[in-house]
Parts: structure tokens; sequence; C-alpha cells
């Protein structure tokens, strides 16, 4: 059976579609606790501020559309290399009982298309190193590269106060 399925951008009415999949997203990472996002945040900093974009896909048509069945949240990066403006998609996900329906593909298509509007020179990722099906379907269907070279590193809240420790301070 095929499921209908439609994806367009999220707007502001979509916020709580959005949380539920973040919180979804961060059961199947086995970190629920991690999700702290609120509908606060989301509006200000996706909506208002406009640091980062999200797609949706939800099933049935557009005119009478349904549940969110999966979304992807992106932001644009530069690169001094390339000189160009990069995507990074932050997260990607699609219910359990819609996956191996397309949407996967679906909005990795969307991804594409926005990057090319916008001269990307990459698309980025992070996937968990025990996420062994969604490896496999990025480096099978989407011909996605590992890179091997590159460690994600991060400072948390606390850890970018510290770097004040780091400021040079003026005589």
């Amino acid at each position: 059976m095929t499921l209908t399925f439609h994806i367009r951008p999220a707007n502001v009415d979509d916020v709580d579609a959005m949380l539920k999949l973040v919180q979804d997203l961060a059961t199947y990472e086995n970190e629920p606790e991690s999700a702290r996002a609120t509908p606060a945040l989301f509006r200000e900093n996706i909506f208002e501020k406009k640091y980062a974009h999200t797609l949706l896909a939800f099933d049935g048509r557009p005119e009478a559309p349904g549940v969110a069945l999966g979304m992807a949240l992106y932001f644009f990066n530069f690169s001094t290399w390339t000189g160009k403006p990069g995507l990074f998609l932050e997260d990607l996900y699609v219910s359990p009982d819609a996956r191996n329906k397309g949407i996967g593909k679906a909005l990795f298509a969307e991804l594409g298309k926005v990057a090319q509007e916008k001269g990307c020179a990459r698309l980025d990722w992070s996937v968990l190193k025990w996420n062994t099906p969604s490896i496999a379907f990025y480096e099978k269907k989407l011909e996605a590269k590992a890179m091997e070279e590159w460690m994600g590193m991060r400072l948390e809240e606390q850890g970018i106060e510290n770097l004040q420790k780091l400021a040079v301070r003026a005589a």
C-alpha cells in the first residue's frame, strides 16, 4: 500500500508538530531528556530570527494535510575553501510507521533543491555510529561519503561561557 504524503516548509503554526517529531527523534536516539526545546524557543529562533529552516512531510494531500510524518531541520554555513555556502542538515526524522515509504528520499530531494537554489557547494550532516540503517541508506541510496578524517567537536553552554576566560584583557 502506498502512502500519500506531501512536503512543505514549516510555518509557525507547525511548532507543536515539529516538537513532537524532535521528541520522537530524541527517544529513538535514547536521549529523550536531551530534547529541551520549547515552543517559545522554536518560534523565536526558527521563525523570528530564522536561524534554521524546517521541511515537514505530512500524510495526505496539501489541501487536506494530516499528521506530520517527518521533518528535515537545516541551516546554512559557509566554506572558506569553496567560497560558497553550505547546507547543514541538523536533523532528519521519519516516524517509524512511515519509514520505507519514500519520505526520507523525498526530504533529501527537497534539501537538494534548496541547496541548488542557494548555490551551496556542500550538504553535510552527522549520523550516530550505531545507526546502521541510516548509514546504509546514506551510503547506498544517496551515495554519501563518510568523513573519515574529521571528528565532530562541541562546546555546550558552559563551555561557551568558559571561552570568556580566554579573552585578552586590554591594559
